[in-house]
């Protein structure tokens, strides 16, 4: 793998440097950049790039902003922002200009890995801290490693994200998700990462193959149709959702 890391600090570049080697199958190369401005730079001469690890704080980046620029100039290439920020604002709002994850500079090194193991193959994580503060995941104390029955209430879904799992195993689209429901698309995005994790599945397909065990084939009847009276791309229940995601490598 090729990585880009943007931040000012030498010695935190250094100590992720460490960090990444760990990671399944090892790094190939480690790009450095001590700016913003010199990051995108390396990006443009270097297209190949699997991930882009950005401090929103580094001299020319401008938070949430510059995350969107980015990611407009490379959309290729997964972010995952790493500051000394906290909290649900500056989260979501990473996660509503195009990044794949978040995490604090606080944080362990087993949540980093976690969460680049996890961007890496496309998805998206937000870390559990942020789920129980923002009220987006209700984890089930008492089994907590499994799922337990029909209900998916009982493992930790809230109403809302058994609507995004409806509309998930409807072979919708994040955006899709978002208009059907009327949700911010990085809010769409946060509440799958919560159903991943939750349900403790990897990818959209295994999360389908829950969600139909579970029953949970149709689209939500809180689901907004548009004037044709069709629902946002056409979707169908489980079956035709299956055949549609697999024509779709989204998150």
């Amino acid at each position: 793998m090729k990585i880009l890391l943007i931040d000012h600090h030498a010695l935190f570049r250094e100590g992720l440097r460490r960090i990444l080697q760990q990671l399944p199958g090892g790094v190939g190369e480690i790009l450095e950049a001590g700016n913003f401005t010199d990051g995108l730079n390396l990006a443009r001469h270097h297209p190949d790039l699997d991930l882009a690890l950005i401090e929103s704080k580094s001299p020319g980046c401008e938070g949430a902003i510059s995350i969107k620029f980015f990611r407009q100039c490379y959309p290729h290439i997964p972010v995952v922002v790493v500051s000394s920020e906290e909290g649900h604002l500056a989260t979501n709002k990473a996660l509503n200009n195009g990044a794949s994850g978040f995490v604090n500079k606080r944080s362990t090194v087993p949540i980093l890995l976690n969460t680049l193991n996890l961007v890496l193959p496309g998805n998206v994580y937000v870390s559990p801290q942020f789920l129980q503060k923002s009220g987006m995941a209700t984890w089930n104390k008492s089994n907590p490693n499994g799922i337990r029955g029909p209900n998916a209430g009982e493992h930790g879904l809230t109403a809302r994200q058994v609507d995004v799992l409806r509309c998930l195993a409807a072979g919708l689209s994040n955006k899709e998700i978002a208009e059907a429901i009327n949700l911010a698309e990085g809010t769409a995005k946060a509440h799958i990462a919560a159903i991943y994790q939750i349900l403790r599945v990897n990818n959209r397909i295994e999360a389908m193959r829950v969600a139909k065990q579970l029953g949970l084939g149709g689209m939500p009847h809180s689901a907004v149709k548009p004037e044709s009276g069709k629902l946002p791309g056409h979707a169908g229940l489980i079956g035709s959702g299956a055949e549609t995601m697999m024509k779709r490598i989204q998150i």
